[in-house]
C-alpha cells in the first residue's frame, strides 16, 4: 500500500510503498476514501523539517531538553545515535479521515465490514491507503453524510473540545482569533451553541468566509473595525470568551485577547500560539487562561486510545470518541457546514506535489482533501476490495547446535524495529559482514519501511508469520513489547530458529513454562536474552582486574531509573508488566555474572506506591546482593553505580564511564571516558558467533531461567512480604 511520509532530518516528503497493516483485536482495518490535510498542524511540521538542525532545535526546545537529559544519563555517543536515528526516519502525516471498514478485529461489535467510519489519531488515521484503527478512535458515519465531509470529523472534534473548554452560554459574545480551518469550525460551533461571534484574521478572504459561516463581524486584528464591533455588540464590556486558533511566533493574539476580553473573561488556547502573557493586562482583568487538549478527554491515554477502555459517561461526559460522534451528528443535521471549507481535492498519488504547493504558497487553502482510488456505495460504486492476510502455520523444528556452512552468512529476521532495535542493535548487525538482514516484520508498515531503507533488510512486512516461517532465516530477533516476548519466542523456537529476545523473557511463570515446553518439544535450546551489561567492555575489564573470588561477596547495585514520561507504554502495567519486571533482569543478570552463580532466594520491599524498590538476593556460598531500583532520585545523578566487596578487595563501577579496583595494587580506568558502551555490540558478536559455529550460547539456559524467576519473584515477595526461594533451576 502507499503512505505519505516525511524524513524530519532532510525534509524529504515521499509517497512510500509499505506493507499493509494487520487487523488486530480491539480495532478495525479501514480503507481510506478521503483524508484531510491539517493546513495548520501538518504544514507547521513540514516547514520545520526544512530547517537546519539549529532551526529545528529552536522550533522544539522541549525536545532539546530531552536530548540534554539523555546525554547526562546515557552519554553523548549513545544519545547522538538515538537522536539521529529518530531524526533520520520516515514519520507519518495525517490524523483525520473517512474510510470503509475492510476487516473487523476480535472484540469489535459496533461496526461491520463495509461500514463507513470517520477515524482519528496521528498514529492511526494517517494519509495511507489502509489504517488499523482502535475502537475509541473511530465512529460510524451517519446515513447521508458525504464521505468528504466525514473526513473533517477529527479536526471538528479539536474545535469542539476548544469550545467546550470555553463553556459558552446562550447570548455570550465570543472572539475567535485566527480563521483558518480550526477557527472556521469554532465560529460555526459557537453560533450553533447560541453565542454571538466576532472573528479576527489578517486574510480578507478568510474574514469573508467567517461572516458567511455565522460570525457577526470579521476583520484584520490591526484595524479599529474589530474593536468598534466588539464595543458595539457588548455595550463596551468586552467579549466573554476569546478562542486562540492562531499559530506563529507573534505575541499579538494574546495581547489582543486581553484588550478585547471583559473583566474576568476566559481565554482558551486551541492552536499552538505564543503565550507571553502581558502580566498587568491579565492581572487587572483577572482573566482565566485555559488550554484545550486536542480532541478531548482520552487523548494521550494509551489505555483509552489503544486499550479501548472508555471513561464512564457519568464522570466524563465528552471524550474523544463522543466529540467525534457529536461533530458527525452536527454535520448530518446541517448545523455545521464544511463544504465551504474545502479549497482543493487532490488525488492521493499527487500527495507530495500537493504538500509542496501548500508549503511554497502556490496553493492557498483552508482545507485540502486527498481522494483515494477506492470504490464504495457512498461514492456511487458497488464493491469493496479485501486484502489477503496470511495466517501463520507450523514449521518443522530445526536441529539444534548445527553449524552453518563455511562462508554462509547468518540470515537474520527481526520481529519489531522500534527505537531500541534501530539505535542499539541493528546498526551493529548491519556492519557485520557475516550477517545478512533478511526480513523484518513490524506492526506499523512504516517502521518496517524505515528499517528496510536504513539497514538493508531484503524484505519487510506486517506479518510475523513471514519471519517465523521462512526456512531461509537462521535466527530471529524478538524486539517487541514485553507482553509478546514469550509467545513469539515459543513460536520461533518451535520453528527451529535461534532466538535473540530482548528482556524480559517472560512476564509470568506460566509464560516461562511455555518457552521451556517449546524447548523440550523441539529440542532447540538456541536462546539468548538481551542481558547486555555482562558484555560491557569496561565492566568486563574491571571484573578481570578484581580477579578470582574465594570468600563470600557483598554487592550493592543502585539503579537511579528516574521518572517515566506519562505517555510511555512502560506505564501499562496491566498488559506489559511492572517496570521492574521489564527491566530488572538486566541487574539480576549482571550480579549473577559477577558472582558466577545464580540466586537462591529473593526478598523485596518498596516505598509507598512502589516508587522505589529494595531487593535482597542470596547466592550460594553466602554471597548477597542488594539492588536498589529507584524512580525518586535526581536526574543529575548517574543511572547505575555498583560496588563489589570480597576478599579484602573492592570493585567500584560508575555508570559505564569509570571503574576502579582497590586491592594490593590499585587499578583505575582512564579519566577520559570513551563513551558508555553497555555491551550491545559485544553481546551481538557473541550470539552471532555461537549460532554460526553451533557452539554453546553466550549465556546458559539455566542462567536465563534463574534470572527470569528471580525477577518474577520480586513481585511475589512484595505481595507476600516474605522471601521467595528459587528452586528447580
Amino acid at each position: 500500500m502507499k503512505q505519505v511520509v516525511q524524513n524530519y532530518k532532510s525534509g524529504e516528503l515521499a509517497l512510500l510503498e509499505v506493507a499493509a497493516p494487520a487487523c488486530k483485536a480491539g480495532g478495525v482495518l479501514v480503507r481510506t476514501l478521503f483524508s484531510l490535510i491539517s493546513t495548520g498542524t501538518e504544514m507547521m511540521k513540514v516547514s520545520e523539517a526544512s530547517l537546519s538542525l539549529v532551526g529545528k532545535a529552536r522550533a522544539r526546545p522541549d525536545q532539546v531538553a530531552k536530548v540534554v537529559q539523555s546525554v547526562a544519563t546515557n552519554g553523548l555517543a549513545a544519545t547522538y545515535r538515538k537522536a539521529i536515528n529518530k531524526l533520520d526516519s520516515y514519520t507519518p502525516l495525517g490524523y483525520s479521515l473517512c474510510g470503509v471498514v475492510e476487516q473487523v478485529g476480535d472484540g469489535i461489535e459496533d461496526v461491520a465490514v463495509g461500514d463507513l467510519v470517520a477515524c482519528a489519531g496521528n498514529e492511526q488515521a494517517l494519509h495511507a491507503e489502509l489504517n488499523w484503527v482502535p475502537k475509541n478512535l473511530y465512529r460510524r458515519v451517519p446515513a447521508g453524510v458525504d464521505p468528504r465531509h466525514a473526513a473533517f470529523g477529527t479536526v471538528g472534534a479539536i474545535a469542539m473540545q476548544g469550545v467546550r473548554r470555553g463553556e459558552p452560554q446562550l447570548g455570550d459574545v465570543a472572539l475567535v482569533i485566527g480563521l483558518g480551518l480550526i477557527g472556521q469550525l469554532v465560529v460555526q460551533l459557537l453560533t450553533a451553541a447560541g453565542a454571538r461571534v466576532v472573528g479576527v484574521d489578517p486574510d480578507p478572504a478568510r474574514c469573508e468566509l467567517g461572516e458567511r459561516l455565522g460570525a457577526l463581524a470579521c476583520g484584520n486584528p490591526a484595524s479599529e473595525q474589530i474593536e468598534a464591533a466588539v464595543a458595539e455588540i457588548t455595550a463596551g464590556h468586552g467579549v466573554d470568551q476569546v478562542y486562540l486558533a492562531a499559530g506563529g511566533g507573534t505575541n499579538e493574539p494574546v495581547e489582543l485577547a486581553a484588550k478585547l476580553a471583559r473583566d474576568r473573561g476566559r481565554i482558551v488556547d486551541i492552536g499552538k500560539c505564543k503565550l507571553d502573557l502581558p502580566w498587568n493586562a491579565y492581572y487587572e482583568k483577572e482573566l482565566e487562561v485555559r488550554f484545550s487538549r486536542s480532541y478531548g478527554p482520552g487523548r494521550y491515554d494509551p489505555d483509552y486510545e489503544l486499550g479501548g477502555r472508555d471513561y464512564p459517561i457519568g464522570q466524563v461526559r465528552w471524550t474523544e470518541r463522543r466529540n467525534l460522534e457529536s461533530v458527525l451528528d452536527l454535520i448530518a443535521r446541517k448545523r455545521i457546514d464544511v463544504e465551504p471549507l474545502i479549497s482543493h481535492v487532490a488525488d492521493f498519488d499527487t500527495a507530495v506535489e500537493t504538500y509542496r504547493s501548500l508549503d511554497e504558497g502556490e496553493l492557498k487553502a483552508v482545507a485540502v482533501l486527498f481522494r483515494y482510488p477506492v470504490e464504495h456505495p457512498a461514492l456511487g460504486a458497488t464493491r469493496v476490495g479485501k486484502p489477503v492476510l496470511a495466517a501463520p502455520r507450523a514449521v518443522p523444528a530445526a536441529k539444534a547446535a548445527k553449524a552453518l556452512p563455511l562462508g554462509q552468512p547468518l540470515r537474520v529476521g527481526f520481529v519489531g524495529a522500534g527505537n531500541y532495535a534501530s539505535s542499539m542493535l541493528l546498526p551493529h548487525l548491519a556492519e557485520m559482514t557475516d550477517v545478512r538482514l533478511a526480513q523484518v516484520a513490524t506492526t506499523s508498515a512504516l517502521s518496517g519501511a524505515n528499517a528496510q531503507r536504513k539497514f538493508g533488510f531484503a524484505e519487510a512486512s506486517t506479518d510475523v508469520g513471514n519471519v517465523l516461517e521462512d526456512p531461509a532465516i537462521d535466527a530471529v530477533f524478538v524486539v517487541t513489547r514485553h507482553s509478546s516476548h514469550a509467545e513469539l519466542t515459543r513460536r520461533a523456537l518451535l520453528a527451529g530458529k535461534a532466538v535473540f529476545v530482548e528482556k524480559p523473557l517472560a512476564l509470568s511463570e506460566k509464560e516461562l513454562s511455555t518457552v521451556l515446553e517449546a524447548i523440550e518439544e523441539s529440542g532447540n535450546d538456541r536462546l539468548q536474552v538481551g542481558f547486555n551489561r555482562r558484555f560491557a567492555p569496561l565492566l568486563t575489564e574491571a571484573r578481570g582486574r578484581f580477579g578470582p573470588r574465594v570468600g563470600a561477596a557483598s554487592v550493592r547495585y543502585l539503579v537511579n531509573a528516574g521518572q517515566l514520561d506519562h505517555k510511555s507504554w512502560y506505564n501499562q502495567a496491566d498488559t506489559e508488566g511492572s517496570r521492574f519486571a521489564g527491566e530488572g533482569g538486566h541487574f539480576v543478570d549482571t550480579v549473577s555474572w559477577l558472582l558466577g552463580a545464580d540466586p537462591e532466594s529473593v526478598y523485596a520491599c518498596a516505598t509507598p506506591g512502589g516508587a522505589d524498590l529494595q531487593i535482597l538476593l542470596r547466592y550460594p556460598g553466602g554471597s548477597t546482593a542488594s539492588i536498589g531500583y529507584t524512580t525518586s532520585g535526581s536526574s543529575g545523578f548517574p543511572k547505575e553505580t555498583l560496588d563489589v566487596v570480597a576478599d579484602g578487595k573492592v570493585l567500584k563501577f560508575d555508570d559505564f564511564v569509570r571503574a576502579s579496583v582497590f586491592a594490593r595494587k590499585k587499578w583505575a580506568s582512564s579519566r577520559i571516558p570513551k563513551g558508555r558502551d553497555k555491551g550491545q555490540r559485544a553481546q551481538l558478536e557473541a550470539f552471532v558467533r555461537a549460532v554460526r559455529r553451533g557452539s554453546p550460547m553466550p549465556v546458559s539456559l539455566g542462567s536465563l531461567v534463574a534470572t527470569t524467576l528471580a525477577t518474577l519473584a520480586v513481585q511475589r515477595s512484595l505481595t507476600t512480604g516474605a522471601p521467595v526461594r528459587i528452586e528447580g533451576v
